[in-house]
């Protein structure tokens, strides 16, 4: 019998040990015995999908997380990693070689950033950067020798939304892998493999664990990527997941759906409540009904997801009062937190980019993210309004 995605995410993957635990247990445990030495060297050689070797090669609590995102995500498998950028380096540095082509959307973390402009271009492999919502963009970019695409299927922090299936047909009529980093959709609303992506990167930090405990990231995609080309890599690179860290993002994928869906929400309240208000020049939410990309959002995600930004008129002085100002939302740089978050990108997540690249990619000295959490939506909009006021 089929399962819809919400049973999948309290029962999917679950091994139980001779004990029949109801919550999952957490073998933390760096090694494993072995009978015989005939039977140790058998393991070496082709380890079965219920056998383990050592932690950083895989891990029955882990393995139960990887199953249990893969079932929701629809993909094949999952590579869990010890946090969101070693899921990011694991799945570019895995699939590349010297002389390969990348085009990524220049809309990036940071840290994405600095992998694809300082790390990979070291190892001799050549990185254009798009505007990634202009189809025109990447299809002018592509090359024979393009390897792969890699974008933000949601632009942090504008919120700028890239057509996954036209980039697809595009990245894939040249041969090119096509890799998201898809954290501010969730899997939740994600229908990245769906719509023909090859490989689906998240940050476990963010939503999967959303309670601000623990790090982690995981890398999805077909059996034959994870296992013959991700897996070599990470598992002898070290940057995979810890047994205790799985298990928390496990006992967080068992509300998921129900957190996202409610932050989403409120998001979506908070957008339309704050729209118009005499000291924003812009807010920022793909979910708003006036949004340019709104039908996009519709076919994509369904939602406008859990983060909206706030341009506020009077730019990195105003923006600094309001954050000062706020009593319920707390000043953090994380997101899909159970806590409302809001964060100063120019100066703190985006800082290293340069006022260039910032001014054109719309991150202003005004601009304000804000991760909305499962406080009251009502209390939430109070006290961004009190903060507005004394901005």
């Amino acid at each position: 019998m089929a399962r819809k995605p919400r049973t999948e995410l309290v029962h999917g993957g679950t091994r139980r040990s001779q004990y029949n635990e109801v919550s999952e247990a957490i073998f933390l445990t760096q090694g494993f015995v072995y009978d015989t030495a005939d039977q140790a060297r058998m393991r070496f050689e082709a380890a079965g999908p219920d056998e383990f070797i050592y932690a950083r090669y895989g891990n029955p609590t882990v393995a139960m997380f990887e199953q249990r995102i893969a079932l929701l995500e629809g993909a094949e498998d999952a590579f869990a990693t010890a946090s969101g950028m070693a899921a990011v380096n694991g799945a570019l540095c895995s699939a590349l070689k010297a002389g390969d082509h990348v085009v990524a959307g220049k809309a990036l973390f940071g840290s994405c950033l600095y992998i694809l402009q300082e790390i990979l271009p070291r190892f001799g492999v050549e990185v254009d950067f798009v505007d990634g919502t202009d189809l025109d963009a990447w299809r002018a970019a592509i090359r024979p020798d393009t390897r792969a695409v890699f974008f933000e299927s949601v632009a942090n922090p504008t919120l700028d939304v890239v057509d996954i299936a036209g980039v697809v047909e595009i990245a894939h009529a040249h041969g090119a892998l096509v890799m998201v980093d898809n954290v501010f959709a969730t899997p939740v609303f994600s229908r990245a493999i769906e719509l023909g992506a090859d490989v689906v990167i998240y940050s476990a930090t963010k939503h999967i664990d959303g309670q601000g405990r623990a790090l982690g990231g995981v890398v999805l995609g077909t059996k034959e990527f994870i296992r013959k080309t991700l897996e070599p890599y990470m598992k002898h690179t070290g940057g995979s997941l810890s047994p205790f860290n799985a298990w928390i993002m496990l006992k967080g994928l068992e509300t998921i759906d129900l957190r996202v869906r409610a932050q989403a929400d409120a998001t979506l309240q908070i957008a339309e409540a704050l729209r118009g208000h005499e000291k924003l020049g812009r807010v920022l939410y793909p979910g708003l009904a006036d949004h340019p990309q709104k039908a996009l959002v519709d076919r994509q995600t369904g939602s406008g997801g859990t983060v909206l930004s706030l341009d506020l008129k009077g730019g990195q002085e105003a923006a600094f009062a309001f954050l000062d100002a706020l009593e319920i939302v707390i000043i953090s740089n994380n997101l899909g937190d159970a806590k409302s978050i809001a964060t100063h990108p120019a100066t703190t997540t985006h800082q290293r980019l340069d006022d260039a690249l910032k001014q054109e990619l719309g991150i202003t000295p005004g601009l304000v993210r804000l991760s909305v959490g499962l406080e009251d939506v009502e209390d939430l909009i109070d006290d961004i309004e009190q903060a507005l006021s004394r901005c």
